[in-house]
């Protein structure tokens, strides 16, 4: 991210001065195979510039007296950028960063190419982390939140490295002036880092969470022989998350090799890990901590499972509208099994789902009207 080259020049391409510097808009290929391409004024970098770094990342602003001051572009690898200020060729003031899919993922300040003072960390699923930054740059400290996607719900307190220690429900209160504000619940429960392994579904198991329990609860299904169901507690809007599904975290080796009894409550996390919510946590009487197992399938449903990066759980899917939902509608999720004869595109499918897709077919199929 440096804009300064130490390498000797190895070809010039471009108008040179009468001592053989480039002077004019040249192109420079260093014995690093970086490459630099703008303007020159007997020999150093003025004006209007951009490198061209041999791992495929770029920086480019403009140049005064050959370093790079004001804004500065720097495009790494991935297709992320960092749109950053540069006071003679460091970055130093405010930045703001985006990964390669255009989504904002830091926005704070940077002191001698390091991050420093206060930061926003922005996570793909909506939720992010405000707080000091340590001399590593780090999210490190006592005064450090989560904020979760509706912007409003926090958890505040001590962090490491922007992985939750230990913290209390907060509401964020204001960050129009800048530096947000966050109001403490009173008698709030302490929460803490609790990721799942492959035999413990989690530290505290009755201690819900602040968001969930917000949006969601657990009743009996609408849809005949399905048990319960989780329902919205209140309105909510396209691409909101409602729920998360926690669970034990086994392979999918083991999931195939056992009794498709046991396969109730399972979800692929990743081509490695299945995500389960075994007997009895499947019971609300043993496991509240998250409630998004208790979706029921649908094939028009009104939700889906996306990945997430929970500040308690870890990484886990979670449960996002498709579409906006009304208070007290029951809401599913499309489970995704192979029902296909060959090919192996998801889970093998249950017998119950092979027979709610045989009448799911014959409806569509069949004529809407005389």
């Amino acid at each position: 991210m440096d804009s300064d080259e130490d390498n000797l020049e190895e070809v010039v391409e471009g108008p040179l001065d009468e001592d053989g510097q480039p002077h004019g808009f040249c192109t420079v290929t260093y014995s690093s195979s970086d490459r630099f391409e703008g303007h020159f004024t007997h020999g150093e970098k003025n004006g209007k510039g951009k490198f061209f770094f041999f791992d495929g990342s770029t920086l480019e602003g403009f140049y005064v007296d050959d370093a790079l001051q004001g804004q500065g572009l720097y495009t790494y690898e991935d297709g992320g950028v960092l749109h950053g200020t540069y006071v003679d060729g460091d970055l130093n003031g405010p930045a703001q960063e985006f990964n390669g899919e255009g989504s904002l993922v830091f926005k704070g300040q940077y002191k001698d190419n390091n991050r420093c003072g206060e930061c926003w960390v922005y996570y793909p699923d909506g939720g992010c982390v405000f707080g000091g930054v340590n001399e590593d740059g780090e999210m490190t400290g006592v005064s450090v939140a989560y904020i979760y996607p509706d912007g409003h719900t926090a958890l505040y307190g001590s962090f490491v490295d922007g992985e939750l220690i230990e913290a209390r429900i907060a509401t964020l209160i204001s960050n129009e002036t800048g530096r947000p504000r966050f109001e403490i619940t009173p008698d709030s429960a302490v929460y803490s880092y609790d990721k799942s392994t492959s035999t413990c579904i989690g530290t505290h198991t009755l201690l819900p969470d602040p968001y969930e329990s917000q949006r969601v609860f657990v009743a009996d299904s609408m849809i005949k022989g399905a048990g319960q169901g989780l329902f919205a507690k209140t309105d909510a809007e396209t691409d909101t998350v409602m729920a998360f599904y926690n669970g034990v975290r086994i392979t999918h080796s083991e999931v195939d090799s056992r009794d498709w009894a046991l396969n109730g409550n399972t979800i692929s996390l990743d081509e490695d890990t299945v995500i389960d919510v075994p007997q009895p946590f499947d019971q609300t009487e043993r496991y509240c901590a998250s409630l998004g197992h208790k979706a029921n399938h649908s094939f028009t449903p009104n939700c889906k499972y996306d990945p997430f990066v929970h500040p308690r759980f870890g990484p886990i899917k979670c449960i996002r509208t498709l579409r906006a939902v009304q208070k007290d509608e029951e809401l599913t999720v499309a489970y995704g099994y192979d029902h296909e004869p060959t090919g192996k595109n998801g889970p093998e499918a249950p017998d119950w789902y092979k027979q709610e897709l045989a009448v799911f077919q014959q409806t569509q199929a069949a004529p809407t009207g005389q």
